[in-house]
C-alpha cells in the first residue's frame, strides 16, 4: 500500500507549479498571499532555490523558458526537505505517517493528492494560455522573457529597498527612543492625551490638599499636559527600543519619566522666573532709584539673556546643553532616583488607567467593539543561568494591537513604482493588473473604506471601459530624450537656476543690524524669517529635481518604458509612477518622448512649428495658427542656434514659457528642415492640445450656451478665445468704475482703486468671477 502511494505522490499528477500563484495573479494582490506558509522560513537561505523566491522565478538553464520546473524535477535535485512545505512535504508526512496505521495514512494523502489535482488543473489551463497574448508586438521571445526577468527583479528590488530603508528608519527611531514621531503613534497619542492630562489635573488638585503624599511636592511642579506628552513619549519610546520583548521594567519606566519630568520642571521654573523679573515685578515704587535697584536690573538682564540662550537650545531640541545650562543657575535640590521613581510609576498608573485602544472595525465582525486597556501591568520571572534563584519583577507591557499597529505602519510603506519594461498587465479588477508584484490597485483612495468598497461592488462590465482606457495609457511606450537630459545636467551641476530650474544654493541669511531700535530688530526677524521661508521652498524643490533626474538617468538607456495608470475618485488618470511623468512640469515633458517615432510628413512639420509657439507662448499662443507659424518661420535662426548650442548661443529657448520643451521641439525641427526629405524625418515628440477651461466647456454645452461655447473655443474663430482675459477685462472695467465713485458716500471705493493694480489678487478675481459665470449661467 506504502509503495502505491508512493509511487502516486511522485507521479505527473503531483508536477504543479509552485510558482504559478504568484506569477500568474488570479484574484491575488501580494505574492506573500499565494505562498504557502512553510515557504517563509527559506527567504533568507543561501540554497540556490531561493532564486525563486526572491524573484518570482526559477533559475532556468539552457534557455528553456517555456517550460518551468516541476515538483518531480526540484525534489529530485533537492530532495523532499523542509526547505519548503508544499503538498508533496504534506504528502511524505502522511506516507510516515501511515507505519502503524495505513488506513489513516491512505484517507489523508487521498485528500492531500485530490487538492494537489485541482490546483494542478487550475495551473496547467493557466500555463496553456497562448503565450502570444502577453508578448510585445516585433519582440523576439527571448527578449521578451529577458526584459520580464528584469522587470520582475526591478519590482522586488524596489520593494526591498524600500522596506530595508523603512526598517533601518525605524531601528533608528526607535534605539533613539524617537518611535513616537511616527504617525500610528500620534493618532494613539490623539486618543490618549485628553483623559491622561485630566487624570493628572485631579491628582494635583490631591496634592495639593494632602501634603503626606509620598510624590505631592513634585507634582504640580509642571502643567498636566506637559507631564502627559512627556509621560506617553517615554514610555512609548522605552517600550519600543525594546522590542525584542515588547515590555519595560516598571523602576526603569519610572525613573525615566521621573528624571525627564524633573529636567522639565527646572526649565519651566527658569523660564517662568525670568519672565516674571522681565515683566518689572518687585521693583521699587515710584521709580526711585538705588543701588539695589541698579543690581536687580543687571541681574535681571543677564536672567534674561540666559532665558533667549534656553529658548532657542529648547527649539534645537539641545537637552544635554539645556540641562548644564540651568542646572548652574537653579538653586533647588535635586530630587533623587526615589523621588523620580515615585512620580514615574504614579504617571504609569494613571496612564495604564486611562489609555485604551480598540480594534479596527474590519475586525470585529458582528460583535461589538471591544475595548481594553493599552498597557498591562504584570509581574515577570526571569531566572539566570549562572544564578540558582529566581527574580521577580514588575513589567510594563503594551496592547499586542500598539505592537501590530507599528508593523502597519511599516508595511504602509513609499514604494517607489519605477516605469515597467513591460507593457502593464491589463487592469481585471480592483486590485488585478498594473505591476507584477507590487500592489496596484485601480484607484487611489487614500484609505477611504468607502470608495474602495464601491469599486469593489461596481458591475464588471461598468468597469471595462475604465479598464480599457488605463490599459491604452499604460500600453504607450515612453523613452529619455538624452540630447534634452544632458542640457538639464550641465545645467544642474553648475547650479541650475536656468530654465525654471532652482537654485542650487540657499539664500544667506541676513546679518543682525548693530542697534537697539526696535523697529529695525522687528524688520530683520521678517527678513531672516521669509530666507528661512525661501531656504525650506529651494530645499524641497532640489529635493523634487534630483528624484526626477535620478529616474531619467536609470531609464535613460532603455530602448523603452511604460507607465501603468490608475484613476482617483473623479476618475482622473494619473501615472503610478510620481516622479518622473508625461504629466508633471517642464522639465518632466522635455525629457521625455515617445519610443515609437513616426514620419513628420507635411501635417506633422506644420503642428511641430504650431507647437513651438505655443510653448514659448508670452502671447503668441493666442495668435491665429497661421501667426503662430509665421512666428516660427521668423525665428529659424533662433531656432537652429538654439539646437546647435543650447548653453553657448544666444539661448533664445530659454525665454520660452516652457524652455525644455521648447528646446526639445528646437533639435527635432532642426533636424527635420535640415534633412534632404523633411517629410520622412521620424519625430518622437508628443504634440500637446489643452483644452480651454474644461469646466466651462461642459457648462456651456449642457446648457447650449453660445456665449460660453465661443468664449471656450467650443465653436471655431480665427484666433483662439481666452475667457480669463475676457473675465478679466469686465472685472477691472467694475473695478474702474467703482473707484471713480465717491469714498464718502461709497465705501468700497478705496479696495476698488487698491485692486486696480494688483496682479494677484486680479487672477483671485478671475477665478472666482469664473464660478460666478457658471452659477450665473446655471440660474438662467
Amino acid at each position: 500500500m506504502l509503495s502505491k502511494l508512493a509511487k502516486r505522490a511522485d507521479s505527473k499528477e503531483f508536477k504543479f507549479l509552485l510558482n504559478s500563484s504568484i506569477l500568474y495573479r488570479q484574484g491575488l494582490s501580494f505574492p506573500e498571499k499565494a505562498r504557502p506558509p512553510g515557504l517563509q522560513t527559506v527567504v533568507n537561505s543561501s540554497h540556490p532555490f531561493v532564486d525563486f523566491f526572491r524573484f518570482g522565478v526559477f533559475p532556468y538553464q539552457n534557455g528553456e523558458l517555456s517550460e518551468p520546473p516541476s515538483l518531480c524535477n526540484v525534489k529530485n535535485s533537492f530532495g523532499v526537505s523542509p526547505l519548503f512545505k508544499g503538498y508533496a512535504t504534506a504528502a511524505a508526512q502522511a506516507i510516515s505517517s501511515t507505519d502503524e496505521s495505513e488506513f489513516s495514512g491512505s484517507d489523508e494523502l487521498q485528500e492531500v493528492i485530490e487538492e494537489a489535482n485541482k490546483h494542478h488543473q487550475q495551473v496547467e489551463s493557466q500555463f496553456k494560455r497562448p503565450q502570444p497574448k502577453r508578448m510585445v508586438a516585433g519582440m523576439g521571445s527571448a527578449k521578451y522573457y529577458m526584459l520580464k526577468r528584469r522587470q520582475i527583479k526591478m519590482e522586488t528590488e524596489a520593494w526591498e529597498e524600500a522596506s530595508k530603508e523603512y526598517q533601518e528608519l525605524l531601528m533608528d527611531m526607535c534605539e533613539q527612543k524617537l518611535a513616537p514621531n511616527l504617525p500610528y503613534m500620534k493618532s494613539l497619542f490623539l486618543g490618549w492625551f485628553e483623559p491622561l492630562r485630566d487624570a493628572i489635573v485631579s491628582e494635583q488638585e490631591l496634592c495639593r490638599n494632602d501634603i503626606h503624599r509620598s510624590h505631592a511636592q513634585y507634582f504640580n511642579l509642571l502643567p498636566a499636559d506637559m507631564m502627559a506628552v512627556i509621560t506617553m513619549h517615554k514610555l512609548m519610546g522605552l517600550l519600543m527600543s525594546n522590542g525584542q520583548t515588547g515590555d519595560v521594567r516598571v523602576v526603569q519606566a519610572g525613573c525615566a519619566i521621573g528624571e525627564a519630568i524633573e529636567n522639565e520642571a527646572r526649565i519651566h521654573k527658569f523660564l517662568g522666573k525670568t519672565k516674571k523679573d522681565k515683566s518689572g515685578e518687585g521693583k521699587d515704587p515710584e521709580g526711585e532709584y538705588n543701588a539695589k535697584t541698579d543690581g536687580r536690573d543687571k541681574k535681571a538682564e543677564e536672567k534674561e539673556k540666559l532665558r533667549r540662550k534656553v529658548n532657542t537650545l529648547m527649539k534645537k531640541q539641545k537637552v544635554h546643553q539645556i540641562r548644564q545650562l540651568v542646572k548652574g543657575q537653579d538653586d533647588s535640590m535635586p530630587w533623587g532616583q526615589e523621588a523620580h521613581v515615585k512620580v514615574g510609576c504614579r504617571l504609569i498608573h494613571l496612564l495604564i488607567e486611562t489609555a485604551y485602544i480598540q480594534p479596527p472595525v474590519d475586525q470585529l465582525g458582528d460583535c461589538p467593539p471591544e475595548i481594553r486597556p493599552a498597557f498591562m501591568h504584570t509581574l515577570k520571572t526571569v531566572t539566570k543561568e549562572s544564578q540558582k534563584h529566581s527574580r521577580r519583577y514588575g513589567v510594563i507591557e503594551c496592547d499586542p494591537l500598539v505592537c501590530r499597529g507599528l508593523e502597519r505602519s511599516a508595511r504602509h510603506m513609499v514604494i517607489p513604482y519605477m516605469p515597467m519594461l513591460l507593457p502593464p498587465l491589463n487592469w481585471k479588477g480592483y486590485d488585478q493588473g498594473a505591476y507584477l508584484f507590487l500592489p496596484s490597485f485601480v484607484m487611489r483612495t487614500h484609505g477611504s473604506k468607502l470608495q474602495r468598497e464601491s469599486i469593489r461592488r461596481a458591475p464588471r462590465k461598468q468597469l471595462e471601459p475604465v479598464f480599457e482606457a488605463l490599459n491604452t495609457l499604460g500600453n504607450t511606450k515612453w523613452r529619455v530624450n538624452k540630447r534634452v537630459l544632458s542640457i538639464v545636467d550641465r545645467i544642474w551641476a553648475n547650479g541650475g537656476q536656468l530654465a525654471g530650474l532652482v537654485d542650487c544654493e540657499d539664500v544667506p541669511l541676513p546679518e543682525k543690524p548693530d542697534t537697539q531700535d526696535e523697529a529695525e530688530i522687528r524688520k530683520w526677524k521678517w527678513k531672516v524669517k521669509n530666507v528661512k521661508k525661501e531656504n525650506r521652498e529651494r530645499h524641497s524643490q532640489r529635493c523634487d529635481v534630483e528624484l526626477k533626474l535620478a529616474v531619467a538617468r536609470k531609464m535613460k538607456d532603455e530602448e523603452g518604458f511604460y507607465y501603468p495608470h490608475n484613476i482617483d475618485f473623479r476618475g482622473r488618470a494619473y501615472p503610478m509612477h510620481p516622479y518622473l511623468n508625461h504629466l508633471g512640469s517642464d522639465l518632466c515633458r522635455g525629457i521625455l518622448e515617445f519610443a515609437e517615432g513616426r514620419p513628420l510628413g507635411n501635417l506633422g512639420i506644420r503642428w511641430l512649428k504650431i507647437h513651438l509657439a505655443n510653448l514659448y507662448a508670452g502671447g503668441v499662443d493666442k495668435l491665429s495658427l497661421e501667426e503662430r507659424l509665421a512666428f516660427a518661420e521668423n525665428h529659424l535662426d533662433d531656432i537652429f542656434d538654439s539646437a546647435d548650442r543650447p548653453l553657448e548661443g544666444r539661448c533664445w529657448w530659454l525665454g520660452a514659457e516652457d524652455p525644455f520643451q521648447c528646446l526639445a521641439v528646437c533639435i527635432n525641427l532642426s533636424e527635420a528642415l535640415r534633412s534632404s526629405s523633411p517629410e520622412t524625418t521620424i519625430s518622437h515628440l508628443p504634440v500637446h492640445q489643452d483644452g480651454s477651461c474644461n469646466g466651462l466647456q461642459h457648462y456651456a454645452a449642457l446648457g447650449r450656451d453660445k456665449l460660453g461655447a465661443g468664449a471656450v473655443n467650443l465653436v471655431g474663430a480665427e484666433k483662439p478665445a481666452d475667457v480669463y482675459s475676457g473675465i478679466a477685462s469686465r472685472v477691472l472695467d467694475i473695478m474702474q468704475r467703482e473707484a471713480e465713485k465717491d469714498p464718502s458716500t461709497y465705501p468700497h471705493a478705496l479696495r476698488a482703486k487698491l485692486l486696480i493694480n494688483q496682479v494677484s489678487s486680479l487672477q483671485m478675481l478671475v477665478n472666482g468671477a469664473r464660478y460666478c459665470k457658471i452659477m450665473f449661467d446655471l440660474l438662467n
